[in-house]
């Protein structure tokens, strides 16, 4: 019994030091280094005034970065956009374009949207075309954060020609678009919000409605990843949105 105390406590200080190691690694600090072999030179701790310059460094980019603020969707408003930010630009495969959005899951799913109106609603590419696409806008132009748009602040929407469909305005769709719009909703699993949808519309506008960390969202993330790898499937493909089971899918996450 004893042993086995002795040995779970062992593993325990392991755990908890290769723990500590990535957390230092992950704030650019070296992580300590395993025990020498006899003889060789015994490694130095590391100094608390390595720590404080990391922490100094971290809150600089805090600083830099973020506003400390939410968007309507409870998701942090980005002042700057750089090589430490969580967002960045990415290109949307098939259209020429690129769209400045919170990296990982979330753009997953916006550039899944983007790719879908534009192959199967209307083609975002057309020439002439001043604004095509928006996605992340400084905070200092959102006049207030519980609108819906706000949540381009935090890079967790995209704006599809917001000088053709302006807030406020409805009727911009013919009832076939209308009805791909809401099958493309239904693919994002109801993370994804259609502005349309909204008491005060704005159909150009397509956000994330769910909050940091919820489990929907890395779901939802996986199975476009799983579609965009798989040859027939994803955007781009043709379905029939006629269907009775996509119709009653599509009802369900309005």
């Amino acid at each position: 019994m004893i042993r086995t105390d002795i040995t779970r406590r062992r593993s325990l200080v392991t755990a908890a030091g290769v723990t500590a190691a990535a957390g230092l690694a992950s704030v650019g600090l070296p992580a300590p280094r395993a025990a020498a072999a006899p003889g060789a030179a015994t490694p130095q701790p590391l100094r608390n005034d390595d720590l404080k310059e990391a922490l100094r460094r971290l809150e600089a980019r805090r600083r830099r970065t973020l506003t400390g603020r939410p968007s309507a969707n409870h998701w942090e408003m980005h002042k700057a956009v750089d090589a430490e930010s969580s967002l960045a630009t990415r290109p949307v495969p098939g259209t020429g374009l690129s769209v400045v959005v919170h990296t990982g899951d979330v753009e997953t799913v916006l550039v899944h949207v983007i790719r879908r109106f534009h192959y199967e609603v209307d083609a975002l590419d057309a020439p002439g075309d001043p604004r095509p696409l928006e996605g992340w806008v400084n905070p200092s132009k959102v006049r207030d954060s519980g609108l819906p748009e706000s949540n381009q602040a935090s890079g967790t929407a995209v704006a599809i020609r917001p000088g053709s469909y302006p807030p406020g305005a409805r009727g911009g769709f013919t009832a076939g678009q209308e009805l791909v719009i809401r099958d493309i909703i239904a693919d994002c699993e109801g993370v994804v919000r259609w502005g349309g949808d909204d008491r005060r519309p704005y159909e150009g506008l397509f956000y994330l409605g769910v909050r940091p960390g919820d489990p929907r969202l890395t779901k939802a993330a996986a199975k476009i990843r799983t579609w965009n790898e798989t040859p027939g499937l994803g955007a781009g493909v043709l379905v029939d949105m006629t269907r009775p089971s996509r119709r009653r899918r599509a009802a369900a996450h309005r």
